[in-house]
């Protein structure tokens, strides 16, 4: 218990002497929203996108409202579903008691609510630590069950996940996962009813925080199974416990249903997919697992080497303990398809591979294993052991200052870069230059640094060459330069400029799109709503859209009627899916007006140092 003790102290230690400034934010708001828009406001459709909007206003949660997508309903459908706002459910309330008894607002998301989440995201941190260790003891000695908590809490990247960002999924999930280790060993001791329906709960709400989740059905599933023969017995124990298996079954579907309710009431489906941005999802024919693995962008065992030895530890685990190898192992490896499958591979601005802080539940297992095998062996062998993980939580430590004091970068990292910033305290400016492009560009997003790119012209138009489907458009008489522009009306909605794949555009990680040209009004009445609009497509569905619409450019005398205006838009290629995506530019006359184009120009920006 010393070790769960210290490592609780750590917790707490962090958790309230550098508590986050905002917790709700992000990701995090998207996983509460179900509760203050469920009872406090009562439109969990968000039918009242004011409130919400003034709450984001005086909060701050994110820069975009991406946490729902406008369903087909006309109901505000939520992106994330409701399981870890079952989790955070008993610490809402709580905090709304305190909220209403104080003068503080009870709206959901001030302070008292932001310190609940924290309070919560504590407790469950404390429980999940406490469980572990009576999974381990099933299997261990205390000295071994002390050894691995230890390095499993500080020398891996669930340090940070339960200490600097625990209100996010990945350590609630962790937690949920020490339940089911725990339930699906006391159940196959006994066979106790009660103790599949704990395991079914817990099985329940892990599913309903993350659905991909459901893999953890593996563990219970064949536990106990090793060979033909084990599977057989396994089988046979099922249908012999086919009243409980059902009853366990009713549980997982009746937990389930919560959210099939929610979406078929907001979405008018029992199923909805609520990922609309085509630019991420799962692929699985093409997971990105070595660079999961070893990449120094966010590779995992690059940052997190620790769990090598929890990989080496499925040897022994094997030689020790075959009736629980194989769940585990197959559990390991789909987990691991799926989290590299993930087009996001990188999960977005976070420490090594947080989408694998959950499954170091299961992997404290053949990791203790390990560790019983190096208290077995010789002196000179336990020190080189002892001598290497310190190493290895040092590291994790000091990369965990790092990136929280931005030293690291959470999702832009090169090879080149960790080798200026290894070890570092400081950062220089010159350094982040080796750093990936940044995408998180706000306001005007355009190219100011030409120097470190290449260009090349994709395409022009000056329409001098009438195109036979366009011939009634071309006009000659009021041109920028030469004899035709090119004149919409209301008989004309779009004209497409360029499509044309990624990777014929560029075989760099990125490039940037410039399109220019001339524009010309005759009135500030003929200019209803034009713009001219970039996107990449992945089967036919648009993402990374972007767009200049000219109405605003009219209103603050940027474009000016009767003459000829030069305009330009800058486009960032994202990190695209597939690199067979299409990119598409095309102007789009959504008000039909008539307005008159000429001397368009596409250029291509590569980088030169890649």
């Amino acid at each position: 218990m010393m070790a769960v003790g210290f490592i609780a102290l750590t917790i707490f230690f962090f958790r309230f002497f550098f508590p986050h400034n905002n917790p709700i934010s992000f990701d995090v708001f998207g996983y509460y929203l179900y509760l203050p828009f469920t009872f406090i406001y009562h439109d969990l459709g968000l039918s009242n996108m004011q409130q919400l909007q003034e709450l984001r206003e005086i909060y701050e949660p994110s820069f975009s409202f991406y946490q729902a997508s406008l369903g087909p309903e006309g109901f505000w459908v939520m992106k994330y579903s409701m399981g870890m706002a079952v989790l955070y459910a008993p610490f809402f309330f709580l905090s709304h008691l305190f909220a209403l008894l104080t003068v503080s607002p009870a709206d959901g998301f001030s302070l008292p609510y932001q310190w609940g989440i924290i309070l919560g995201s504590t407790v469950y941190s404390l429980i999940g630590i406490f469980v572990l260790r009576k999974v381990l003891l099933k299997l261990f000695s205390d000295k071994v069950a002390a050894i691995t908590l230890l390095l499993v809490f500080f020398g891996t990247n669930y340090f940070d996940q339960s200490v600097f960002n625990a209100e996010i999924s990945h350590n609630y999930l962790f937690t949920l996962y020490t339940f089911i280790l725990w339930f699906t060993i006391r159940w196959h001791e006994h066979y106790e009813r009660k103790q599949l329906v704990c395991l079914a709960i817990f099985m329940g709400l892990l599913i309903l925080a993350r659905p991909t989740e459901m893999i953890a059905l593996l563990i219970p599933l064949f536990w106990g199974v090793y060979n033909w023969q084990t599977f057989k017995e396994k089988l046979q124990l099922l249908w012999q416990q086919k009243q409980q298996l059902f009853l366990f079954v009713l549980i997982l579907l009746l937990i389930g249903s919560f959210q099939l309710i929610y979406w078929k009431v907001y979405s008018g489906s029992f199923f909805f997919y609520s990922y609309t941005n085509a630019g991420e999802g799962l692929d699985f024919l093409a997971p990105h697992t070595l660079q999961t693995l070893f990449s120094f962008r966010k590779g995992w065992l690059i940052y997190t080497p620790m769990m090598v030895f929890a990989i080496w530890g499925f040897y022994f685990t094997c030689k020790s303990k075959r009736k629980i190898f194989f769940p585990l192992l197959f559990f390991f490896i789909l987990n691991l398809y799926l989290v590299s499958s993930w087009s996001c591979w990188w999960y977005a601005n976070c420490f090594s591979q947080r989408a694998l802080v959950q499954s170091y539940a299961v992997l404290a297992i053949p990791f203790g294993y390990f560790i019983r095998r190096v208290l077995k062996s010789g002196l000179v062998y336990q020190w080189i052991f002892a001598v290497i993980v310190t190493a290895f939580v040092i590291l994790n430590l000091f990369q965990t200052w790092q990136i929280k004091n931005r030293i690291l970068s959470g999702d832009r990292m090169t090879f080149a870069y960790y080798k200026k910033v290894f070890g570092k305290t400081e950062v220089k400016p010159e350094d982040e230059k080796l750093l990936l492009v940044n995408r998180w560009l706000e306001g005007n997003i355009e190219l100011k640094d030409t120097s470190v790119y290449r260009s090349r012209l994709l395409k022009a138009y000056d329409f001098e060459q009438p195109l036979k489907k366009y011939r009634t458009h071309y006009q000659n008489g009021n041109t920028h330069s030469g004899n035709y522009a090119f004149r919409f009306d209301s008989s004309l909605l779009y004209f497409n400029l360029l499509e044309q794949n990624f990777e014929s555009l560029t075989h760099h990680d990125h490039a940037w799109i410039r399109v220019s040209f001339y524009v010309y009004i005759n009135s500030k009445e003929e200019l209803k709503d034009f713009a001219l609009v970039t996107h990449f497509n992945y089967k036919g569905k648009a993402y990374s859209y972007r767009a200049m619409n000219l109405n605003p450019l009219l209103k603050n005398h940027t474009l000016k009627a009767g003459q000829w205006n030069r305009l330009s838009m800058d486009y960032l290629t994202p990190e695209v899916r597939s690199k067979k995506d299409i990119l598409k530019i095309y102007f789009w006359n959504k008000g039909r007006g008539e307005i008159l184009i000429d001397d368009v120009y596409i250029r291509l920006f590569e980088p030169v140092n890649q």
